[in-house]
């Protein structure tokens, strides 16, 4: 952690739990972009890359910090930043206070976005404000594997997480829309992970309408609020409610899925393009004897859905669904991704014509290597091979309106309850020395 910095969520789940994560990693100092960025350009430099994402860290953030460096070196190249304000890094004061499960949460988080757009909006013209809310509303509020650790109460908290980011994006984008697009000329959206998901038996009207859920439950749990209706997808919250109902927890009061306020920005419309983070595909069906199942999807640890005891109020017996990977499909590092390129473009198919054809940015998409390191990667190289030939296809044969193509990561770096043990890095990152040198992967 710079010394300049306060912590953060993530930082005090680390340093006080840091069992929870592959080896007892810390990510202190991780790939040590903070002092290393002009490295860091070089490597950009010797990508070619046109396009590169980053995040500023709520908690460190100075207006004279070093991400500004990080911004001017990048267009100095003739790259356009990305910038992301939050990517589960809560300051700790705010965790303190409640953190997402605070109504609070969502002004503050405002007056943070007005902040930076103020100090880099001349230089910054695409701009993500929440990185993956499923992550931190489910790993990190009902599972308790990821930041904050959060463990209930289940069924509820993990909505009112996901919905207090939802409020915090929104606001922010009004903001922007109202205070600084004119004079900035900016894009802003949020960036939602999802799997692609099918039917395990395309024969089965069960397994068809669990694939319908496990979409809802994960991309249209926050995408439909944005770019359909203003509210979450009525499967979804049908889904919710009749489980409240047999459990015996709906009574007369409000729904465990919450509703939007009239008296605040609206959230419908809040996305200026739509920010896509793939990593993997799940052939779906309702579980065994109803309840949950298991499933997965998603970088930075596995995004999990499904699963559980019939009788237990959570999300997972809310979706009533299950994933599992094709064994044909080859498994990269990490149990959870497995290599589909063909779901991207499913996927992609699947928004043109759920969400009013937008304009896509693939903001996140990449390949993890485990074990001993391979600087001569031919099945990474495959990979980026035939997933932008998936891509392709979507662009040339569906006409999906993809603008942009992120792979994760340019370097090596802290993946959260991985460690440093899953690689994702185009740069292999030398974590046992001072210098964190990197080395271009062939």
């Amino acid at each position: 952690m710079a010394s300049n910095s306060r912590p953060s969520m993530h930082f005090s789940r680390t340093l006080l739990h840091n069992s929870s994560v592959f080896g007892n990693h810390t990510g202190d100092v991780s790939c040590n972009s903070y002092e290393l960025w002009e490295e860091d350009l070089r490597c950009i430099e010797e990508l070619g890359l046109t396009h590169y994402r980053l995040s500023l860290s709520w908690p460190r953030l100075l207006p004279n910090g070093t991400t500004g460096h990080v911004i001017d070196g990048l267009i100095a190249r003739n790259v356009s930043p990305m910038v992301t304000l939050y990517h589960f890094d809560l300051p700790q004061a705010l965790q303190d206070r409640g953190g997402w499960l605070s109504p609070d949460v969502a002004a503050l988080f405002d007056a943070y976005a007005r902040f930076c757009f103020g100090t880099f909006g001349d230089r910054v013209k695409l701009w993500i404000t929440v990185n993956e809310p499923y992550v931190c509303a489910k790993l990190g509020h009902e599972d308790g594997v990821h930041a904050p650790g959060v463990r209930g109460p289940r069924g509820v908290a993990v909505y009112l997480a996901g919905h207090n980011m939802l409020r915090a994006h929104a606001m922010a984008w009004h903001s922007y829309n109202t205070d600084y697009r004119q004079r900035q000329g900016g894009l802003v959206s949020v960036a939602i992970n999802s799997d692609w998901a099918e039917p395990l038996d395309t024969e089965s009207a069960e397994d068809a309408a669990a694939a319908q859920r496990y979409l809802a439950f994960s991309l249209g749990w926050f995408a439909w609020p944005v770019f359909v209706t203003g509210d979450y997808p009525e499967v979804m919250r049908a889904a919710v409610d009749a489980q409240s109902q047999r459990l015996g927890h709906a009574g007369d009061g409000p729904s465990r899925l919450p509703r939007f306020s009239e008296d605040e920005p609206g959230i419908l419309g809040t996305a200026d393009f739509f920010a896509l983070n793939y990593y993997t595909t799940r052939k779906v069906r309702r579980p065994q004897g109803g309840g949950g199942g298991g499933g997965g999807g998603g970088g930075g640890g596995g995004h999990v859905i499904g699963g559980g005891e019939e009788t237990l109020m959570c999300m997972k017996t809310d979706l009533d669904a299950e994933g599992v990977a094709d064994p044909c499909w080859p498994m990269c590092g990490v149990p959870w991704l497995a290599v589909a390129p063909h779901g991207l473009r499913e996927l992609l198919k699947y928004i043109k014509a759920t969400f009013n054809h937008p304009a896509v940015y693939i903001t996140e998409n990449g390949f993890a290597q485990t074990g001993p390191v391979l600087m001569d990667d031919a099945r990474r190289a495959a990979f980026y091979r035939d997933t932008i030939a998936e891509v392709a296809k979507a662009i040339e044969e569906d006409g999906v309106n993809v603008r942009g193509y992120f792979a994760w990561s340019l370097l090596d770096n802290f993946e959260w309850a991985d460690g440093y043990s899953a690689r994702f890095g185009l740069f292999h990152v030398n974590f046992s020395g001072d210098e964190r040198a990197r080395t271009i992967c062939e």
